[in-house]
């Protein structure tokens, strides 16, 4: 006899009391923040009216906010990033609308900048710390066979070993298979938890078995087979039915499922720089392309000069690259052969030992500081500062009918740096590697990754030994 999940029961009360449990932390981070710095003494003062306000405010706030965002919903079998992600998310629109309350009501000179900065980021650190302690308390009791979904799994032996081998490789998930139906039974290899059937016998099973989910994977081609069951299914019980569709020969790159018209859409790939995730691009890149800017003035102006003196003008150098969606775009980089050299040559790709760079050149692309005016780039708009890098069309047009899944690069905008250059993956290495780990940085992308990356750079990209 299977385990029943202790927390399923609860399900419902365990949402309730994160809804209770994060505008409480919330206004927690507020009082303890209006304790530490402005009351700096060993017994609690009692916060004036206007604070209490905005506690109450910020925590009615938060209920809507996040209930709107979905922070609330069943997690489970999703990664942990995603879920710091939303909830990051939402406190930031948080903050955001309690300044513009705080703006519109003129009380801006009423609260402590000290105060509300830190109300801040100590609110966010509560929310994550409680999230991050479920996580692991949930996945701590998965592994040892609590808090389980028991799962019945139906469909073509190929895909139905695929999805066996997903689930064995991610525990924390929780999902256990309970039994597996399939036409050809014989082919497939009974595990220790699980029991291996033909189709027919899986109405019965069901029945009285009392599943928590019922899966069916299937082949396109195969759907019809299995109508019938479902639709038995879904009129005569209510065990959650969920459809894995043989969709591994696409490519699926930040897939997702919508609704249009009350029909459910499936779409294959997406860029994750949508919605609120795109002003959060965009904003790293101001702030970022700014901050840089600044601090690499005076070594902008040394090598402009540097530059001039040794090989005249122009210091600067344009080419057409394609980013985002095919766009194509002017870059800008420091000059580093003669003015003549591509004329000369025509379109080559970058290689070791090559003859044409100027003196300065060759140590300006040994250390990556040509790619310096690309900061004006990413404030324009045209490039961010992390993202796949930026080929010549005639390159793109090439590579395109040659590379798998080479244009799925610009579902994003092309960076200065990226995750295939601080991974080595630049110069004249494998291209494929370098696909593969692009469309890696943009099905894993998080504000987080950007920050990894770039901290990353100076001490893997810009010295890279493949930089030429």
């Amino acid at each position: 006899m299977r385990r029943r999940s202790i927390l399923k029961p609860y399900a419902d009360t365990w949402s309730g009391l994160a809804r209770v449990i994060h505008p409480l932390l919330v206004a927690f981070a507020g009082w303890l923040v209006f304790q530490i710095y402005l009351h700096p003494k060993p017994e609690f003062q009692t916060m004036p009216l206007r604070y209490q306000m905005a506690l109450l405010v910020g925590l009615l706030v938060t209920i809507v906010v996040f209930s709107r965002l979905d922070v609330y919903r069943p997690w489970r079998g999703i990664p942990i990033s995603r879920e710091i992600r939303t909830v990051t998310v939402a406190w930031v629109l948080v903050i955001i609308t309690l300044i513009l309350i705080t703006f519109l009501a003129k009380l801006g000179n009423e609260f402590s900048r000290v105060w509300i900065v830190s109300w801040a980021l100590s609110g966010w650190l509560l929310l994550i710390a409680f999230r991050l302690s479920v996580r692991w308390v949930l996945r701590r009791g998965r592994r040892q066979g609590k808090n389980l979904r028991h799962v019945v799994l139906i469909g073509s032996a190929t895909l139905i070993q695929h999805v066996q081998q997903r689930l064995r490789m991610a525990p924390w998930t929780g999902f256990q298979i309970q039994a597996v139906f399939t036409e050809h039974p014989e082919e497939l290899i009974q595990g220790e938890q699980e029991t291996v059937l033909p189709l027919d016998q899986a109405r019965d099973y069901i029945r009285t078995h009392d599943p928590d989910q019922i899966w069916i994977a299937f082949v396109m081609e195969e759907m019809a087979r299995y109508k019938a069951l479902i639709k038995e299914v879904q009129e005569t019980m209510t065990v959650p039915v969920r459809l894995i569709p043989d969709l591994y020969d696409f490519s699926l790159v930040n897939y997702t499922v919508t609704e249009v018209a009350g029909m459910p859409v499936f779409t294959l790939n997406e860029s994750p720089h949508r919605g609120i995730n795109r002003l959060v691009k965009r904003l790293e890149d101001i702030v970022g392309g700014v901050v840089l800017v600044l601090l690499t003035s005076p070594l902008l102006v040394m090598i402009s000069l540097l530059i001039w003196a040794s090989s005249g003008r122009p210091v600067f150098y344009r080419q057409e690259r394609v980013s985002w969606n095919g766009r194509i775009f002017r870059i800008w980089k420091f000059r580093t052969m003669p003015v003549t050299a591509e004329a000369m040559s025509g379109p080559v790709w970058a290689r070791k030992n090559d003859p044409r760079p100027t003196l300065i050149g060759r140590w300006l692309r040994r250390t990556s500081l040509d790619e310096l005016p690309q900061l004006f780039n990413v404030l324009k708009g045209d490039m961010s500062l992390v993202g796949p890098r930026p080929e010549r069309p005639v390159f793109v047009e090439e590579f395109r009918h040659l590379i798998p899944d080479y244009m799925q690069k610009h579902l994003v905008k092309a960076g200065i740096t990226g995750w295939a250059q601080i991974s080595g993956l630049r110069g004249d290495t494998d291209l494929q590697l370098r696909i593969q780990a692009d469309l890696y940085y943009i099905e894993n992308w998080s504000l987080w990754f950007d920050l990894k990356i770039l901290l990353l750079t100076p001490f893997k990209g810009v010295l890279a030994p493949n930089a030429y």
